[in-house]
């Protein structure tokens, strides 16, 4: 895989079990302005439609910290835009992740912000982590909320995920420990 995409590329910034773990203060003071929030299994399951209690509280809280956010997902323009609509955030359905295409169209959209201050936030490490990466965009992997409702398709890339980790666990050893990424599920 070393000849398909850089070992850096899949290297977070920092690995959190859940979104309510990050310290989003410290990224405030870090320079961050937007937040790209990934929404099947970084904020709801697969089977899920509807933001709970909790996260309107997050995204109440991260407005009053002063930031933008963001849904970005590679799900359809529908579920989406249903959530993001609950939660009166913008969004980007059909990013397509990790393909740089979603990402420079959040970054039309927010021409006033510098890729230094935005931060990707999400459970996967060949979409997220990647497409982040590539950008050179801050990123933040935590768990899959519920792994047995992902889709064909994001069980493929999440044995990629495995081999990827344990290629990290070998080559950067001090990174992947660092991260405590033996608990990444």
């Amino acid at each position: 895989m070393d000849w398909l995409f850089k070992t850096d590329y899949f290297i977070p910034d920092d690995y959190q079990k859940t979104v309510y773990d990050i310290d989003y203060a410290k990224l405030r003071d870090q320079g961050v302005k937007l937040l790209l929030i990934d929404l099947d299994n970084t904020l709801i399951s697969y089977d899920e439609t509807e933001p709970s209690d909790k996260i309107f509280k997050l995204f109440d809280d991260l407005r009053k910290l002063g930031f933008k956010s963001m849904i970005i997902s590679n799900n359809h323009k529908k579920r989406v835009s249903h959530f993001a609509s609950a939660l009166e955030v913008p969004f980007l359905a059909s990013a397509k992740k990790p393909l740089k295409l979603g990402f420079k169209k959040v970054q039309a959209m927010n021409p006033d912000i510098e890729k230094h201050e935005i931060c990707v936030i999400g459970d996967q490490f060949m979409t997220d982590v990647l497409g982040a990466k590539r950008m050179r965009y801050r990123v933040i992997v935590v768990n899959a909320i519920k792994r047995k409702a992902e889709k064909w398709f994001t069980r493929i890339n999440r044995k990629l995920e495995k081999r990827v980790l344990l290629r990290m666990k070998k080559r950067n050893h001090s990174i992947y420990q660092q991260l405590n990424l033996d608990e990444k599920r």
